[in-house]
């Protein structure tokens, strides 16, 4: 016998703004801005639009790891989109993506300014702009792109499905917190059972692969995203483990963790990065808490 009472879809879905958990307030069934907002230009080649999701890390460390091989090119300004405010819904903002997800990208080395949306578009757009982090040989270079489309296509049952359900719906129920860690679980199989027998995640070579994966994958084993470590029994997948704190001691990944990152330790806060220097000078403990 169970009091649950069960749910039974209308003919026609109607949209309640007011049910949705943390995040009521930014979804929404229709497209399009809300407000008038102009993006701010800095003097960059790559202006960037984010905010340190899992999907904005992934290319802050990017261009991190573009500029400690000493590329000067890949030189960009960071500027900061509150998710939670509705900033992604500010004209400007539409306009260079029209999905109105961070991170977005502004490429403006050439003539004209070339918009870049969607993550694992704007990781291979760069890694295609300046030859570095995707192989040269055809297999290798056929193998790192489908695990980048690996990551685009599962993620979304690890973050908005077992994350949801797990940490942010405001409700728990049993069986979409069952059906996405089952799913979550095996996405980390998959992972272990490739890194047991290659170094990185398309083989011998580091990837823009390994980064996808790892801004998701790599920080939820090390204890960062949803509290979940441990119900996840991350322990039991030694090879991501071991593959997760190699890349995570990269010195240009720690600083792409920083960037456009609003919360936890004060000093791996940089809110907006425009300079290198600004990761020693403008950490929230150094300029504090409310600048």
């Amino acid at each position: 016998m169970t009091d649950k009472t069960e749910y039974i879809p209308p003919a026609v879905w109607t949209w309640d703004a007011e049910n949705g958990g943390k995040f009521a307030n930014i979804n929404r069934p229709i497209a399009g801005p809300t407000h008038d907002k102009e993006l701010p230009v800095g003097k960059h080649p790559f202006q960037l639009y984010s905010l340190a999701t899992p999907n904005g890390v992934k290319v802050t460390v990017m261009l991190e790891e573009l500029l400690a091989l000493g590329i000067k090119d890949a030189e960009y300004d960071a500027w900061l989109i509150k998710i939670g405010d509705g900033d992604q819904f500010g004209s400007g903002f539409v306009e260079v993506n029209p999905n109105s997800k961070i991170p977005a990208l502004l490429d403006r080395s050439g003539d004209t300014p070339t918009r870049v949306f969607e993550s694992g578009a704007i990781l291979l757009h760069l890694a295609e702009k300046f030859g570095k982090f995707m192989p040269r040989d055809p297999a290798a270079r056929a193998e790192a792109l489908s695990w980048l489309f690996w990551q685009m296509g599962s993620a979304p049952y690890l973050g908005g499905g077992f994350g949801h359900f797990y940490a942010y719906a405001p409700e728990k129920f049993e069986y979409p917190i069952n059906r996405f860690t089952m799913e979550t679980k095996r996405q980390l199989d998959v992972l272990d059972r490739q890194l047991a027998e290659h170094e990185f995640i398309a083989g011998a070579e580091y990837t823009i692969a390994d980064i996808a994966i790892w801004s998701w994958y790599g920080q939820l084993v090390l204890g960062r995203l949803y509290s979940a470590a441990e119900f996840l029994d991350v322990e039991s997948y030694p090879h991501v483990m071991r593959w997760a704190k190699a890349i995570d001691a990269r010195p240009a990944v720690q600083r792409g963790r920083m960037v456009n990152r609003t919360f936890g330790e004060p000093e791996m806060q940089l809110h907006e990065r425009h300079d290198a220097s600004d990761f020693d000078t403008q950490t929230q403990d150094k300029i504090g808490e409310d600048a």
